[in-house]
């Protein structure tokens, strides 16, 4: 049953919400109660039931992730060391029961940063990516990272990667767009978030970035006609 199970951290401080595929429903639900207290801040609460589905189904990678995002943002926000290395472990055994799992690298690779540990941030995802050369998610990652250190052109060259590795990949195009408008190549950007937008018409931010864009290109482009910014088509997100 696919549920909102999984707690999601960016490279960029903060935790965000990802979908995640469950493998038992009863896990699943005390999964998503975790997830819920924690959103609400009741980030003990939320650990007991994440430790509720580890005692029930012990090779629960989802689990292991959530306590560690959770302890992670627990030990950042209290100064807690002891709190920040249990959350380093829990990101480990989760990565042993998953070793794919996207949201934990990027969990990890975010507490290496965050306690000065950049080189082996870069270590952890470069090895992840010279693992899977099929899966984009490990570039799209260290894409991120690179992007973080100020490396534009090296992002790129991942991005492009994890182009190559799977053309379907929306966050990948999203990503690409971003580099590429910060850098001030506009159109290109356009083009890449329409590409992003085409493949994940749930991206609300994207879309966003696609009308601000196109608002701005018709400027530039006829700067004197007075309806420019209106004639533009704007991609809805659908209704959730």
């Amino acid at each position: 049953m696919s549920t909102v199970s999984r707690l999601a951290m960016a490279v960029a401080i903060g935790i965000l919400i990802s979908a995640s595929n469950g493998c038992k429903m009863a896990s699943d639900g005390q999964n998503l109660q975790g997830v819920q207290l924690y959103q609400q801040g009741q980030y003990q609460a939320a650990l007991q039931e994440f430790q509720k589905v580890l005692s029930t189904d012990p090779k629960n990678a989802d689990a292991y992730y959530n306590m560690a995002a959770t302890m992670h943002r627990m030990g950042a926000q209290k100064g807690d060391k002891a709190m920040l290395t249990q959350a380093e472990t829990l990101y480990n055994q989760c990565l042993d029961l998953d070793p794919n799992n996207a949201d934990c690298y990027r969990g990890l690779a975010v507490l290496l940063v965050e306690s000065g540990r950049q080189d082996q941030a870069f270590t952890l995802l470069k090895n992840w990516a010279a693992g899977n050369a099929a899966s984009p998610d490990a570039r799209i990652e260290l894409a991120r990272l690179y992007e973080e250190f100020g490396d534009v052109e090296t992002a790129k060259v991942y991005l492009n990667q994890a182009i190559m590795a799977d053309q379907n990949s929306a966050r990948a195009w999203a990503a690409l767009g971003r580099i590429r408008e910060k850098s001030g190549d506009p159109q290109q950007a356009l083009a890449n978030y329409q590409r992003a937008y085409n493949l994940n018409s749930s991206q609300a931010a994207v879309a966003e970035r696609i009308a601000a864009l196109s608002r701005s290109l018709a400027t530039t482009q006829d700067p004197n006609r007075p309806d420019a910014t209106r004639t533009v088509t704007t991609p809805t997100p659908p209704m959730r």
